[in-house]
């Protein structure tokens, strides 16, 4: 046993041997009370951080979100997680990795248990090894070397398994959490000890104990001596189980507990609606009481006594108890090294079982919803789907009172908890209603040949021609924070586009975004489309939602750089077009006009700081210092009252300057701006291609050749030459409105509206046409010509 702890990566027991015993002596008498924690600490890449941990038992918990509350938990790991996939012998790394999630949890304070399989596989491992050892030594004597191959070894009963077992397996446990200064327990048990009430109360006494000294029991059923499982009525009530098999331990364990929450690990996803591997077998997210005729089970796991039938059972029996329970995969490579952790963080992993049902859809049913409205709406006609726009462009003038209601309500509640910035973005005025009608309404204007249009035909032989047509991309997610004003700008390009949505907005905006949706809805049913546009008001975190690779298809993020980067991190599998910051800047070159230039820095920095289009570098040519140019504009940000850093080269040149930026990549989005100087037009490229973030970057300069060289040589998403970086917008690019400002370098670029929501599929058109017919020797050639498109209606 010791040299399978020596393989999987664990120091020599020598070496541990006596930093072990000081650890252990302390814990013993000097153990820190879990109330007590206070510091932060690290093991592997999981970080330690102590929760404030309280909860009245009695009532499960209703979300995932609350689960990060869990005091008392009890991981219950199945034959398959623990064994390796030939049943003979214990899967080292992943049992390693499981012992490493439960020290960091019972380090931040949680009571942890293991309720764990693996005895009958690493006795059959011991088992095999002595029967092989010994019937060689034999044959060897008496039969000669050629008979060893065909050895055979007889069939082991798993009682005897689990004797020979039971010991090698607490002795890993025991060494395993030993690296973690944790101390582990095992304890035994059998149907009798929760049956007769003695034992049953000594069983609970023993637990209590432990856990109070901080020690994490590991408990098993006593395969050496335990009797077959027998049909009887269990599971008929809160007091009637019986344990026959680890999951139903577990669940009783759980509730004789009072466990807050009870994870069952196995080796696949959680639940599904129909046996695991069918064609149509779907995860189901969340299980509620009653749900079982909606499922089908399948067989039972590769190895173990139950399925997943009795994993259903069981985890609904302790739910009834007041346990909360989580089915998962800790099998998986890429997940069991943090499946436990995730699951005690809220996050959506495996089936959660819940006695509270939701009053509206899951984000699942709404994806369906999405992509079925969005296939029914991109099958209208141009006609209709530019009708729907017109309404609900009507709806945001005639219900403009309503609409400022319900923003002043978030505005109220947002007083005090938002900055000034993001208070602007979530505010909404008849003004903004006003503009928001007119961008609706040049939606709909040009979306007459948006779907369907053809873009490439080619006569690929006689009587049969290829073409190339726009399509919708399928369903969006599109994520924003404090800005109402995006969600009928995103949902007028869905639907110009054909696209189904799913729109993730912030908590700070719910009431106004609740009203806006309910006017998208109104518009779509005119033409009987309601579904295709889905806002998300379940608890979903925002990573779960960009788990869902089999229902979205793209995630457009619109909020702060951070919200950005965290998509783009947790996306699995979809794409995310947006940019994560916006660094924009402005080179004032030698040659620049006086008059503009105090007029487009003041434009673009101080007309709205927070916009991702403001400026936030500007860039003077070093001949322009000490100049009336350089005072003018000085002059003009100390009124508006910017705060000015000094990039390196700028501070070199004062005696006395502003506060030195700690970092030229920086984007502000207040009345903060950067200064810094360069000797060239070459120079400020660089500058841009080192620092900036590809959005926005402008020239202010009177030579045009000079000006050509930066719009050509500069690689951003817009490029301007004496204009404002606010112009950056798809508004103003009459584009109606935009989904966001993409510096990807994909098809879509810049302000993106709705050509960025269309990709293309390809039509062919024959008559009995096959490949054979073009062969060498075949009766058809390829002419590939090129044919007319048909012109695209600009009016």
């Amino acid at each position: 046993m010791l040299s399978q702890v020596y393989r999987s990566g664990f120091q020599p027991f020598h070496q541990r041997l006596l930093p072990w015993v000081q650890s252990t002596a302390l814990s013993r008498s000097h153990r820190v009370q879990p109330s007590t924690i206070r510091h932060v600490r690290s093991w592997s890449n999981i970080p330690f951080i102590t929760v404030p941990l309280s909860r009245a038992h009695g009532k499960s918990f209703a979300h995932r979100s609350e689960l990060k509350h869990a005091k008392r938990i009890v991981v219950k790991l199945g034959s398959a997680v623990v064994t390796r996939g030939d049943e003979c012998g214990l899967a080292l790394g992943r049992l390693a990795s499981i012992v490493e999630q439960v020290s960091v949890l019972q380090n931040q304070g949680r009571e942890m248990m293991l309720v764990t399989s693996g005895a009958v596989a690493f006795g059959k491992q011991r088992l095999r090894h002595e029967i092989l050892l010994s019937q060689s030594v034999r044959q060897a004597l008496h039969s000669g070397q050629n008979q060893l191959k065909e050895m055979a070894i007889p069939v082991l009963e798993a009682r005897a398994c689990a004797a020979a077992g039971q010991s090698g397996l607490m002795a890993l446990y025991e060494a395993m959490f030993t690296q973690y200064s944790i101390c582990a327990a095992q304890i035994l048990v059998t149907n009798l000890d929760f049956h007769d009430e003695q034992k049953r109360r000594n069983l609970n006494g023993t637990l209590h104990e432990l856990l109070r000294m901080n020690i994490v029991p590991i408990v098993n059923t006593n395969d050496a001596v335990v009797p077959p499982a027998e049909p009887n009525s269990d599971l008929q009530g809160v007091n009637v189980i019986s344990v026959k098999d680890n999951d139903s331990l577990a669940a009783r364990l759980a509730v004789e507990m009072k466990t807050d929450l009870l994870i069952v690990l196995s080796d696949v996803e959680g639940l599904f609606d129909s046996p695991p591997g069918s064609d149509d077998a779907k995860l189901i997210d969340i299980f509620y009481p009653g749900d079982q005729q909606s499922v089908t089970f399948g067989t039972k796991s590769r190895v173990g006594m139950g399925g997943m039938e009795a994993k259903v059972k069981a985890a609904l029996w302790a739910l009834q108890g007041g346990t909360s329970v989580v089915i998962a995969n800790g099998t998986h490579p890429k997940v069991s090294g943090h499946v436990i952790t995730d699951i005690v963080e809220g996050k959506k992993v495996g089936t959660f079982f819940s006695e509270v049902k939701p009053a509206g859809p899951t984000v699942e049913q709404q994806g369906d919803m999405a992509r079925s409205g969005g296939r029914m709406l991109a099958t209208l006609e141009p006609e209709q789907r530019a009708e729907i726009i017109h309404h609900l462009a009507d709806l945001l003038t005639d219900q403009r009172d309503e609409i400022l209601l319900a923003n002043k309500k978030d505005m109220e509640e947002a007083e005090g908890r938002l900055a000034a910035p993001l208070l602007k973005r979530l505010s909404l005025s008849t003004s903004k209603l006003n503009s928001l009608a007119i961008g609706l309404r040049q939606i709909a204007a040009s979306s007459q040949d948006s779907v369907g249009r053809v873009l490439r035909r080619t006569r690929i032989a006689k009587n049969l021609e290829l073409e190339q047509v726009t399509v919708p991309i399928g369903v969006l997610l599109v994520i924003f924070e404090s800005r109402p004003d995006c969600l009928p700008q995103v949902a007028a390009l869905a639907i110009a586009s054909g696209n189904g949505l799913l729109l993730k907005g912030g908590k700070e905006a719910t009431h106004s975004n609740r009203i806006l949706h309910l006017l998208a809805q109104e518009a779509l049913s005119i033409h009987g489309v309601k579904e295709a546009i889905q806002l998300v008001n379940t608890r979903e975190e925002v990573e779960d939602l960009c788990r869902l690779d089999k229902m979205i298809d793209l995630i457009i993020p619109r909020g702060s750089s951070q919200l950005v980067r965290d998509i783009q991190k947790a996306a699995k599998g979809i794409p995310v077009m947006g940019h994560s910051e916006g660094i924009c800047h402005m080179y004032v070159d030698s040659e620049a006009s006086v008059d503009k230039v105090t007029r487009l820095v003041r434009d673009s920095k101080c007309e709205y700081p927070a916009a991702c289009n403001a400026l936030e570098t500007l860039l003077i040519h070093r001949d322009l210092l000490r100049t009336p140019l350089f005072d003018q504009i000085i002059d003009m940000l100390r009124v508006e009252q910017v705060k000015i850093h000094a990039g390196p080269k700028f501070a070199s040149y004062l005696t006395f300057s502003p506060s030195e930026v700690k970092s030229l990549r920086t984007e502000y989005g207040d009345l903060e701006l950067c200064i810094e100087v360069v000797d060239s037009v070459q120079e400020a490229i660089d500058h841009i291609h080192k620092y900036g973030s590809s959005h926005t970057d402008v020239i202010v300069t009177e030579n045009e050749k000079t000006a050509e060289f930066f719009l050509q040589h500069v690689d951003s998403a817009c490029v301007f030459w004496n204009a404002s970086t606010r112009f950056s917008d798809g508004y103003r690019f009459g584009l109606g409105a935009e989904v966001g400002i993409s510096t990807s370098r994909i098809h879509a670029r810049g302000p993106v509206g709705l050509e960025g929501l269309l990709t293309t599929k390809w039509l062919l058109r024959g008559q009995d046409h096959v490949v054979s017919d073009f062969s060498e020797h075949g009766s058809l050639k390829y002419l590939h010509e090129n044919l007319p498109v048909p012109q695209r209606n600009t009016n």
